[in-house]
């Protein structure tokens, strides 16, 4: 599919949604955990695992911003060679990895709240490379032990940018129930969404993913009172915007060559992105009268190189901004909807931030989608 650079005027079709939450009651984020799985991998030694040798693939994969990414690759034959995994078998991986890859940064998260499994009140799963039915939420609360009358929802099928669409969702459920905690669960098994071929189609993915999950908490103080536990930000607004022709810009479905699905990204999307990411923010930051210089933390989804430049470019900001989003990148690869989590944790760990301080969420995915949210601490 090659994209009508058009969709990079503002005046392109799209849907703004209005911001769904104010400030006022609002809940905050009690605890973050990751997790990954598998290996890590260099980008060379991937190549050199697959035995590519196509100049135009390596460049992709050299030039990627990535150094390393965690993945539970194919399993090999006898003669050392990566036997290609059916569908049937990648459905089974993705499980697997979703469940032990989840509990743990749920049970990271629970330990940086201070909370334990029987303090959950509310469980949302996020997830967009397999598809289970009972969901993954069900599976966690059997796995872990739970509380069986847990509330749980989970959101599949909506990409990167779904950790904040479910982070929407959550805490609207915890304003609602105030001293009781609800957990945002991504866990996106990227290993299982592979296919390998010659195409540039796939060398573009295959060169990006890797396997990760996180997990954040989020807890509204009753009336009165203040719930004992970290003091996080408070999550203030949301703000949604998607450009409807743009909608299989990035898309994941059934590849009849392959005879499995099969993720593909436009490569357009970057300057897609950039044009309309002006938009979502001024929105939601005018909404609670801000300008974006009254921003002094910047988590935004590890989407790949030429997308954070994008981003970098139309909202003006530096590297030491995205300093994050960068480091996540280079580090573990795009981890699909988890990514600005694994972002927010290493915010965290340098202990920089203030009362007072604004933050701004953000991830973009398939639709095509900017998602952001108005945190203050």
């Amino acid at each position: 599919m090659t994209m009508s650079m058009s969709l990079a005027h503002p005046e392109a079709r799209n849907v703004l949604q209005p911001i769904v939450q104010r400030a006022a009651n609002a809940s905050r984020i009690a605890g973050v955990g990751t997790a990954v799985m598998g290996e890590s991998y260099s980008q060379q030694e991937l190549l050199d695992i697959f035995e590519i040798t196509d100049p135009r693939v390596r460049s992709i994969f050299l030039n990627s911003a990535i150094q390393r990414r965690y993945l539970s690759l194919p399993p090999e034959d006898s003669g050392g060679t990566r036997i290609p995994e059916a569908q049937g078998e990648l459905l089974h991986k993705h499980k697997a990895l979703a469940v032990s890859m989840g509990a743990r940064a749920l049970r990271a998260c629970l330990r940086n709240a201070g909370a334990g499994l029987s303090d959950i009140g509310c469980l949302c799963c996020v997830t967009s490379t397999g598809f289970l039915t009972p969901g993954l939420s069900a599976l966690l609360i059997r796995e872990l032990g739970i509380a069986p009358e847990c509330s749980r929802v989970d959101v599949v099928g909506m990409g990167c940018n779904a950790g904040l669409n479910a982070l929407g969702v959550t805490a609207g459920w915890s304003v609602a129930h105030p001293g009781q905690l609800a957990v945002v669960l991504c866990a996106e098994a990227c290993s299982a969404a592979y296919v390998f071929d010659s195409t540039m189609r796939t060398a573009v993915v295959n060169s990006l993913f890797g396997d990760g999950a996180a997990a954040v908490a989020l807890i509204a103080d009753p009336d009165g009172g203040m719930v004992p536990g970290p003091a996080g930000p408070r999550v203030m607004s949301f703000a949604s915007y998607i450009i409807t022709d743009a909608l299989d810009a990035m898309r994941y479905d059934w590849d009849d060559a392959q005879g499995k699905f099969s993720f593909f990204l436009d490569p357009a999307i970057p300057y897609v992105i950039g044009a309309h990411v002006e938009l979502v923010v001024d929105r939601l930051l005018s909404g609670a009268g801000l300008r974006r210089s009254d921003v002094r933390h910047w988590l935004v989804h590890s989407g790949g190189k030429k997308v954070i430049d994008a981003l970098m470019v139309n909202l003006e900001l530096t590297r030491h901004d995205v300093r994050h989003t960068i480091g996540v990148l280079r580090d573990y690869g795009n981890l699909s909807s988890g990514s600005f989590l694994f972002s927010y944790e290493r915010l965290l760990s340098e202990g920089v931030t203030s009362p007072g301080d604004y933050g701004v969420l953000m991830t973009m995915g398939p639709g095509s989608t900017i998602e952001a949210a108005l945190i203050q601490w």
